[in-house]
C-alpha cells in the first residue's frame, strides 16, 4: 500500500492512500505531483503540500468567489491571483463580469491541471472573458495600470514562493489598483494551527484598509478546524451586506452551487473567539 503524507506541521501529519499517479516532475517553480485517492479522487500537490482535491475543492473555490463578488455586488473586472487550478476562475465566470484576469507564475500548473483535472476549471480557461497571464503576482500588482473591483489571491502557504503573497507591500499594491468600492480576499491557512498567519496577516492589513477580516469556510482537506480566507474592503458596507439583498442577486444568476449559499455567507463573518483573540493579538 503506497501513501502521500503531508508533513505541513512538525507535530501533524495527514496521508491519503495513492491508487495511482497521474503525474510527477519538478517544474521550473516547485515539485509537483497529481495522484488518485479514495474520496478525494485526484490531487494536486506542490512541494509535498495538497493544493486540491476533486473531492471538496468547491468549498474553498465557491467560497472564495461567491462572498467576494456578491459582497461587491457590482464587479465587473475581477484579478485572481494564481489559481492555476481553474477553480477559482470558473467560479467567478459565473457572475457577470467583463473581464477576469488570472496572474499565474507557474504555467506548468495551467497545462497539467487542465489534462489531469479538467473538471475543476471546467472550460473556464477558454471563455472569452478570462484574460491568463503568466507572471510574477507581486511584480503585476505593483506595476500595472488596470483597476479591478475585485481581487482574490489564490496563493500557497507563505513558505516558499508563496510568501511575498502576504506582504504589506504586495497589498498595499492591491490597494493601488481597486476601484472606489474595491474588495480583497486571501487565503490564509487554518489559525487553529498556523496562528501566527491570521494574526499577521490582520495587523499587515488593518493598516491599508478601512476595513479588514476574515471569514472561515470548513475544508476536510485542510485539516485543523475552520480555514480563514482573509479580507479587505475599501467600503466597510460591502461586508454588512444584508442576506436579502445577496439572496436576490445569487437566485438572478441561476447557478448551482455545493457549500456557498447567501446564509452561509453572512455566517462565515460571524467567528469562533480564538480567531478573534488572535486578530487582536499583539
Amino acid at each position: 500500500m503506497t501513501w502521500f503524507e503531508e508533513k505541513l506541521y512538525d507535530h501533524w501529519r495527514q496521508s491519503f492512500k495513492i491508487g495511482r499517479v497521474l503525474f510527477h516532475e519538478k517544474t521550473d517553480f516547485q515539485d509537483l505531483v497529481i495522484f488518485e485517492t479514495p474520496g478525494f479522487q485526484r490531487v494536486l500537490a506542490l512541494d509535498g503540500i495538497i493544493q486540491v482535491t476533486q473531492g471538496d475543492e468547491f468549498v474553498y473555490h465557491e467560497m472564495l468567489a461567491h462572498v467576494s463578488t456578491l459582497a461587491h455586488g457590482d464587479a465587473r473586472a475581477v484579478l485572481i491571483i494564481g489559481g492555476g487550478d481553474g477553480g477559482v476562475l470558473r467560479e467567478v465566470l459565473r457572475h457577470p463580469v467583463e473581464r477576469c484576469t488570472m496572474v499565474e507564475i507557474d504555467p506548468g500548473v495551467i497545462e497539467l491541471c487542465r489534462k489531469f483535472m479538467p473538471d475543476i476549471s471546467r472550460g473556464a480557461f477558454d471563455d472569452p472573458r478570462a484574460e491568463i497571464v503568466i507572471a510574477d503576482g507581486v511584480k503585476y500588482v505593483a506595476e500595472t495600470d488596470r483597476k479591478f473591483d475585485v481581487i482574490i489571491v489564490d496563493s500557497t502557504d507563505p513558505i516558499g514562493p508563496g510568501e511575498v503573497l502576504f506582504t504589506e507591500a504586495f497589498y498595499a499594491s492591491c490597494r493601488r489598483i481597486l476601484t472606489e468600492r474595491g474588495v480583497v480576499v486571501t487565503q490564509n491557512g487554518v489559525p487553529f494551527l498556523q496562528p501566527e498567519e491570521l494574526t499577521t496577516t490582520h495587523r499587515r492589513l488593518s493598516k491599508l484598509f478601512p476595513d479588514a477580516g476574515f471569514f472561515v469556510a470548513a475544508v476536510p482537506t485542510y485539516v485543523g478546524g475552520f480555514m480563514t480566507l482573509g479580507w479587505a474592503s475599501l467600503d466597510p458596507s460591502n461586508r454588512a451586506r444584508p442576506v436579502e439583498a445577496i439572496r436576490e442577486q445569487f437566485t438572478k444568476l441561476q447557478i448551482n452551487t455545493r457549500y456557498y449559499t447567501p446564509e452561509i455567507h453572512v455566517a462565515s463573518f460571524a467567528l469562533p473567539k480564538y480567531v478573534q483573540d488572535l486578530m487582536t493579538k499583539e
